[in-house]
């Protein structure tokens, strides 16, 4: 495949790969470098190194735009029938009917709500404490916390609609 991408090992380095079609190049100005935690990040020019968007399969689209929009206080940036896309600062969220999600990852399958959650996102705040309270007035109902967690950080978490989990989590 002619421009795919893929991580080769050339003797215990690791490269992003550019296939020219041969099968066996590699750009060794594409290093994948050590981070200062001891993962693994790849140094491309090629990748804007930030999530620009997420996309969240929604069962309801109405009622989870709405818990956007009063739990977060964002500002629509486009919407039809079918998504709304949130601007959450570097980030946009996309809310898109789960009916739509097939299309866009197939072959992968789309998971049914309620099978459990698979990840988390996590919002850094100065106040956990302070953030709850306004949740609460809001009628968002916490699933934990907050607790002050051993690593160093005071946490809690609720679920939108579709359980996509939150966590607030303030540096202590």
């Amino acid at each position: 495949m002619r421009n795919a991408r893929r991580i080769v090992s050339v003797e215990h380095s690791f490269y992003i790969s550019i296939d020219n079609g041969t099968g066996n190049s590699y750009d060794p100005n594409r290093i994948v470098k050590k981070c200062k935690w001891g993962r693994m990040r790849m140094a491309t020019a090629d990748w804007a190194n930030k999530i620009t968007e997420i996309t969240l399969f929604v069962e309801d689209l109405h009622r989870s735009k709405a818990f956007y929009q009063e739990t977060f206080k964002l500002a629509i940036i486009y919407e039809d029938e079918s998504c709304a896309v949130f601007d959450y600062g570097n980030t946009n969220i996309n809310l898109l009917n789960q009916s739509n999600a097939r299309k866009l990852i197939e072959p992968a399958q789309v998971g049914r709500g309620g099978d459990g959650t698979r990840f988390q996102f996590t919002i850094q705040v100065p106040d956990v404490n302070r953030v709850c309270d306004e949740l609460e007035v809001r009628g968002v109902k916490l699933l934990n916390g907050p607790i002050t967690r051993p690593w160093g950080r005071r946490t809690a978490c609720f679920a939108d609609p579709d359980g996509h989990v939150w966590e607030i989590a303030q540096v202590l």
